[in-house]
């Protein structure tokens, strides 16, 4: 087991200085443009596939405007209402919940970790209830994932008041715009996901059943990217913005950062969209596995071992902490992910940052959230049009969880630039106690 090192480093105030007008320097002399060809590729094939989805998404709505009438296969005054009700809904509970998460992260925190069990036990039990082989299905995993949850909480519970007080240090003194920039990314998915919904419909109509599958899969996985790279786009941007304060001193505006990214970092974002997600669903399945194969020799668990070390190669050169330095240095998402992760290890952090449980509490924030409107419109669906009650309750599951993503994109930008910047300088005046205490902590119970 690696063992935690606290080394003390007495530094003068001119070292200080001297050393934050070094960094200034290096940072100020980063040029923004789109560099590889890889960063391009990843940028054109972004912009292209919103080209493409609105041609297919027009396209679609078209024919559902003029052939619906015809069609068996979709009823409009039964499908829509409850769709753009869990639009609308997912706002509201984003707008809500980033504001608790401001003001009382702590709190936050441990309500994200009771409620997303409990709201994901009532949605099982409410596909459950509609009836159908579908709809039983999706409630048996609904209430699996709920158990796990619960698991889940009960085991990290101890981590809850670490995990409120770096939440609370990093978000004090946000920078300027946060939440704007949050209110505004969910306003853009509200019309975004209104727009696919209406490609979805549009599929739906299609009475060729293949086809139809075919089109709503392709929407969903626009969907689910193109509001995963907003999400990014605003923690490139907000995490850029706080390192500069935390490492510098500097006060960057907010809407340079922002200009930034979508002007020269998009192809490194798009990478980030994607690797990211199946890079955490994999290093979940391998955790996973350790803990319940352990050292048994079947086979199912005979690669245990191999699977942590791919999933600690995957996590070292794709993860979310790279982030930081895709806005601060303008590298590709590959290179920023090895040496973000390159410095915790250096410094001794990376346990610490391998507990950290900002990235749970927003993955539950947003399980709790599309819970929320599932049950919303599941229970509109199964009063006006039971037969559409699970693939609406499913559709809304997903808006609800993307819109809590994006609301709480900001706090996690701030934690990152947080971790990174105390990594690079743990003798700034700027970090208070909170990482050094709790890496205390665990040295003393390694020892």
């Amino acid at each position: 087991m690696k063992i935690l090192q606290l080394d003390v480093i007495t530094v003068t105030n001119e070292e200080k200085i001297q050393a934050e007008q070094d960094w200034l320097s290096s940072t100020n002399a980063v040029k923004f443009t789109n560099t590889t060809p890889a960063r391009k590729f990843f940028k054109i094939l972004f912009y292209l596939h919103l080209f493409v989805i609105a041609v297919l998404v027009t396209s679609l709505a078209i024919y559902d405007l003029f052939y619906a009438s015809r069609s068996n296969c979709i009823h409009p005054k039964e499908w829509y209402p409850p769709l753009f009700i869990s639009i609308l809904c997912g706002g509201a509970t984003g707008f809500t919940w980033q504001w608790i998460t401001a003001r009382n992260p702590a709190k936050a925190i441990r309500e994200a970790f009771w409620l997303s069990p409990l709201l994901t036990s009532a949605m099982g039990i409410l596909f459950v209830y509609i009836g159908y082989a579908a709809s039983l299905a999706a409630g048996v995993v609904a209430l699996l994932s709920a158990l796990i949850q619960s698991l889940y909480g009960i085991w990290v519970s101890p981590r809850f008041e670490y995990a409120g007080r770096v939440l609370s240090v990093s978000i004090t003194d946000p920078p300027t715009q946060s939440m704007r920039l949050a209110f505004s990314s969910i306003l853009i998915g509200i019309v975004y996901c209104s727009i696919m919904v209406c490609g979805i419909g549009g599929a739906k109509a299609i009475e060729r059943t293949e086809l139809a599958v075919f089109f709503m899969l392709v929407i969903l996985l626009s969907l689910g990217w193109t509001l995963q790279f907003l999400k990014n786009v605003l923690q490139v941007t907000i995490s850029r913005v706080k390192y500069m304060h935390l490492a510098g001193g500097v006060m960057m505006d907010t809407k340079v950062a922002l200009n930034d990214t979508v002007k020269y970092l998009t192809g490194s974002v798009s990478i980030g969209s994607i690797l990211v997600p199946f890079i955490s669903v994999f290093r979940g399945f391998a955790r996973s596995t350790s803990l319940i194969g352990g050292d048994s020799g079947e086979f199912m668990f005979s690669c245990v071992s191999c699977y942590m070390g791919i999933a600690s190669i995957l996590v070292k050169n794709g993860n979310r902490w790279g982030l930081v330095y895709v806005g601060v240095y303008n590298k590709g998402f590959v290179q920023a992910s090895s040496d973000t992760w390159d410095i915790f290890n250096r410094v001794g952090l990376e346990e610490l940052i391998d507990l950290d449980l900002t990235a749970s509490f927003c993955f539950l924030s947003g399980v709790a959230g599309g819970a929320i409107c599932s049950l919303v419109s599941g229970i509109w669906s199964i009063v006006i049009h039971k037969n559409y009650a699970t693939e609406i309750s499913i559709y809304a599951f997903l808006i609800g969880y993307f819109m809590i993503r994006l609301a709480m994109s900001w706090p996690q930008a701030c934690v990152s630039a947080y971790y990174v910047a105390y990594a690079e300088n743990p003798q700034s005046t700027k970090f208070d106690s909170t990482i050094p205490v709790r890496l205390e902590q665990l040295y003393r119970s390694h020892a």
